[in-house]
């Protein structure tokens, strides 16, 4: 499975960058879960920190479930599932100001 989700993360990383809104987000693979995010500038030096925002999670052969990260830090379910093409059009379709540049 871990190999299913190395290609997975290529792919979503493709079409993240395909679109100016997801352009530069990382994408990593965590067990069954995709992890989106930016690094931002975190402290007095500036210097680069993670920042998850999102988190698609395997749920059959092809489906994914949506996350979304809290201020609390905690993932909260939304109710969107489907394939990586159609996470990313969910994304870009409501979810821009979550994966935006701070």
């Amino acid at each position: 499975m871990q190999t299913n989700m190395r290609v997975a993360e290529s792919k979503l990383k493709g079409l993240l960058d395909a679109h100016q809104p997801t352009a530069g987000m990382y994408v990593r693979a965590h067990g069954d879960h995709l992890l989106l995010g930016r690094q931002e500038p975190v402290g007095p030096n500036g210097q680069l920190e993670n920042d998850d925002r999102v988190r698609l999670t395997l749920l059959s052969t092809a489906t994914y479930g949506l996350s979304v990260k809290r201020h609390t830090g905690r993932w909260e379910r939304t109710p969107f599932t489907g394939t990586l093409e159609e996470m990313v059009d969910i994304i870009l379709g409501c979810m821009q100001h979550l994966v935006a540049l701070y």
